[in-house]
C-alpha cells in the first residue's frame, strides 16, 4: 500500500479571537489597545504603523502584534526597574492587522527613552500569527535616533546589512511623528528576530 500524504493544516489563529475580538467582527472590547499612551502622557506623542508581509510580500490579515516599551524618561512599568515603576505608562499595546481595511496596525504611544546599559531607544515587538506554533520577538528603533543605535550593544551584534530591517523611518509631514515600521516574516528583506 502506497502511503499519502496527508493535507496540510493552518495553525490558529485562534489566540485572536479573544484577544483582537475587533479584527474578527465581535462587539467585545480587547483588554488591551493600540491607543498606548493617552494625551496627557509626559513625552513627545508619537505613532507606529506598519504591514506584515508573508515570504511572498504579500500582507498578512490575521496577525496580531503585541509591544512594550518604556516611558520618555527610559523607565519601565515594572517593579524590577529600579528607577521606579512609571504606573501612569503601563507602555503596553495590542492591535491586529484585520482592524484595517489595508492590514496596517498602527500604536499611538510616546517616544521612549534610552533604558541605560548603552541601549539606544527601543520598542519590544511580538508577532503571533497563524502558521506559527510560537512568536516571533523583535525591536523597533527609531531612524532619528543616530548616535544611540550605532552605540547599541544589541544593533552591534547584527550584521550591517540587516541592521535597518529594525529602524523605523520618521516622518514628520503630517500632524505628528509617524515611524513607519514594516515586518517581513521571509524573504530579502527579512526583519531580525531574536530568540528568548
Amino acid at each position: 500500500m502506497t502511503q499519502k500524504q496527508t493535507p496540510s493544516q493552518t495553525i490558529g489563529p485562534f489566540f485572536a479571537y479573544g484577544l483582537t475580538p475587533e479584527q474578527y467582527g465581535y462587539n467585545l472590547t480587547s483588554i488591551a489597545a493600540p491607543d498606548v499612551a493617552n494625551k496627557d502622557q509626559a513625552g513627545e506623542h508619537i505613532r507606529i504603523e506598519g504591514q506584515i508581509f508573508d515570504g511572498e510580500g504579500v500582507t498578512v490579515g490575521d496577525a496580531m502584534i503585541e509591544i512594550w516599551q518604556a516611558d520618555a524618561a527610559g523607565r519601565y512599568a515594572h517593579p524590577a526597574d529600579s528607577r521606579g515603576s512609571n504606573a501612569d505608562f503601563t507602555g503596553f499595546g495590542r492591535v491586529g492587522t484585520g482592524t484595517d481595511p489595508e492590514r496596517r496596525f498602527f500604536f499611538e504611544t510616546i517616544k521612549p527613552g534610552a533604558v541605560g546599559d548603552g541601549q539606544a531607544p527601543h520598542i519590544n515587538v511580538i508577532v503571533f500569527m497563524r502558521g506559527m506554533l510560537n512568536h516571533a520577538y523583535t525591536r523597533i528603533y527609531l531612524s532619528d535616533e543616530v548616535e544611540a543605535n550605532a552605540a547599541d550593544p544589541v544593533l552591534a551584534g547584527i550584521p550591517d546589512h540587516r541592521r535597518g530591517t529594525l529602524i523605523a523611518k520618521r516622518d514628520d509631514s503630517g500632524a505628528g511623528p509617524v515611524y513607519r515600521f514594516d515586518i517581513h516574516m521571509q524573504g530579502a528583506d527579512e526583519t531580525v528576530f531574536f530568540d528568548l
